[in-house]
């Protein structure tokens, strides 16, 4: 009933015990008070966070690092809504939000797409009747392209430059219409995609090339919940799911064969910039069976019984949080 939006800090990575584990309880810095449930949120900048409700509405909350306080700095009210926007009871949950500074897209369980941009009042476009089903989450393919994910299992693009409302692409799992839950785009090759969905299953598709997923890998046994390519080393993804699992999914091992991409420039340490990450890296996500390319798989929390929500992934550090009301940091990830 009484929801918060709050800021935390893990601490300096130089406080680290022996074994690796982050020594100190993480400090709660602030928290605001939050109308809804937190579907979706994402920093826009250093300083703000935009918020996705239950109710429809969109916060753009700011952080002020100097005294250390949040404050809603900009709202959108009922930015989804069902019947119209006036009826008191008239929201429907906005289930996803992603930034590109200073563009914000939203999506909700309306079919509603929204385009913000910070400090507008009004949406700078609106796509009404983008889905007749709800859409559960979108992620930015380049500065003019989106793309959505819905609850029959299909994955749209929108070219933003495009005036007309329509799909500029429409890619479906076949059959099934699984509900999809999760979706990001590999950080370097703007063409690969991994999904997730109500049946666990990992979802990679190329969307240079046909409608359907270039692979499906048996992954959770329950819904998955996220799913995130690690930004600086996408050879690395993450997954977690209902069933309480947390998997790292590592497709390093397969490529690490090929010495053009071992000894490029000199380099042979764990992360790479963008200039060394060549094809051959990124093509172990795209063969036909991705496992035979022997694809490394950790469960990262192997006793784990409550629904694993959410989970982000940084350098040598992975966050996730938990049913038990839980928040976990992993700083060993490449340990």
């Amino acid at each position: 009933q009484d929801n918060r939006i709050s800021i935390w800090s893990v601490g300096d990575v130089g406080n680290v015990g022996l074994s690796g584990e982050y020594q100190g309880e993480p400090q709660l810095l602030c928290d605001i008070k939050h109308n809804g449930d937190v579907m979706d949120m994402q920093f826009l900048d250093q300083e703000r966070i935009v918020v996705a409700s239950s109710t429809g509405t969109v916060t753009v909350f700011r952080h002020h690092q100097n005294n250390q306080t949040l404050s809603a700095k900009q709202r959108w009210e009922k930015a989804h809504y069902h019947v119209d926007q006036d009826t008191s009871c008239g929201g429907a949950a906005c289930t996803g939000v992603i930034c590109n500074n200073p563009e914000i897209v939203t999506v909700g369980e309306d079919g509603r797409i929204n385009l913000f941009r910070a400090d507008q009042k009004d949406a700078v476009r609106t796509i009404d009747n983008a889905d007749s089903s709800t859409l559960h989450a979108v992620t930015f393919l380049r500065t003019t392209e989106i793309l959505t994910i819905n609850s029959i299992g299909q994955l749209k693009i929108w070219d933003f430059r495009q005036q007309r409302n329509e799909p500029s692409q429409i890619f479906s799992l076949t059959g099934d219409r699984v509900p999809l839950h999760c979706v990001d785009r590999h950080p370097n090759q703007q063409h690969i995609v991994a999904t997730g969905g109500q049946d666990g299953m990992l979802s990679i598709w190329d969307i240079r090339q046909g409608t359907m997923p270039v692979s499906l890998l048996n992954a959770h046994e329950a819904e998955m919940w996220e799913v995130h390519f690690h930004p600086s080393n996408p050879d690395h993804l993450f997954t977690c799911s209902e069933d309480g699992s947390l998997w790292h999914w590592d497709t390093s091992a397969g490529v690490s064969e090929k010495p053009s991409f071992l000894h490029q420039g000199g380099r042979s340490t764990t992360y790479f910039s963008h200039n060394t990450i060549n094809q051959s890296v990124v093509s172990a996500w795209l063969s036909n069976d991705p496992t035979k390319d022997r694809m490394e798989i950790t469960n990262l929390i192997p006793n784990q019984t409550l629904s694993v929500n959410s989970l982000d992934v940084l350098g040598p550090c992975l966050v996730y949080g938990t049913d038990a009301e839980a928040i976990y940091v992993n700083r060993q990830l490449f340990a």
